[in-house]
């Protein structure tokens, strides 16, 4: 019998929170350590302050970030990978390989499907 992936498969957990559009490349821009939200922005380019925020508190309340908050002044706030985010790296590397290899075949197709 065919293997399903049916509506409740544990699997649709990792699909889910790799969809967003920003996570894996915010996770994967921590990679190296913590990183404040401005050294993050530089890192990624392209990410509106309010987006990666956004990303941020979603990838806290997952649990795959922690935020760090230092009482200076002015306050200096980190986030860093916790152990199932750190855990997320690997699929990341794999989806980039997977990227390099067919990409251009997946733009070429989406292409045509456009041209009609």
């Amino acid at each position: 019998m065919a293997e399903m992936f049916i509506a409740d498969c544990p699997a649709r957990l990792g699909f889910d929170l790799l969809a967003g559009t920003w996570t894996s490349v915010v996770l994967y821009a921590l990679r190296g350590g913590p990183a404040r939200p401005g050294e993050l922005r530089e890192r990624i380019g392209g990410v509106s302050p309010k987006v990666l925020t956004e990303t941020l508190r979603r990838l806290e309340a997952n649990g795959l970030v922690e935020r760090r908050r230092y009482a200076e002044a002015p306050p200096r706030v980190e986030y860093a990978l916790t152990e199932p985010g750190r855990g997320l790296l690997e699929p990341i590397l794999a989806l980039g390989r997977w990227t390099e290899r067919y990409g251009e075949q997946v733009l070429a197709a989406q292409e045509r499907a456009e041209a009609g």
